[in-house]
């Protein structure tokens, strides 16, 4: 039995999920769901925030490599979406501390599946991709 057999008799038939299904709006809830975290700033976002409220200079230097344009609107999108809240302290200057909200602590779950997974087989994916690469040379 090859190693695809095995993980396609284990894992569910994922366009069969009501996760995939398609609803009165025209959209499905995976769709939405990534469209709202599918992007890597989102997600280094909530990762950096899981441990407690941090400000937005400290997010900054956390996240390697984000402008202070793209953490703006990353933090405004996840707070549109309910997933972080923002609060402001009336001081001189305001004191601007960002948190996850329940439900931003609960999307956890599912990015440490998919990091362990990403543990489990980045070997096997960078040695796909180097095989691939080195056929294409022409």
């Amino acid at each position: 039995m090859s190693i695809h057999t095995k993980a396609e008799s284990k894992a569910p038939l994922l366009e069969s999920m009501p996760a995939m299904q398609v609803d009165g709006s025209g959209s499905c809830p995976m769709r939405e769901v990534l469209d709202l975290v599918g992007d890597s700033w989102s997600l280094l976002t909530i990762i950096n925030l899981q441990s407690g409220p941090r400000r937005f200079n400290v997010l900054r230097r956390m996240i390697e490599g984000i402008s202070q344009r793209m953490l703006t609107v990353t933090l405004r999108s996840l707070e549109r979406d309910g997933l972080i809240t923002r609060t402001v302290k009336p001081t001189s200057p305001p004191e601007v501390t960002y948190a996850l909200t329940e439900i931003g602590h609960s999307i956890a779950v599912p990015i440490g599946a998919l990091g362990e997974w990403a543990v489990n087989n980045r070997d096997h994916l960078r040695e796909a991709r180097k095989a691939f690469d080195e056929a294409r040379v022409d």
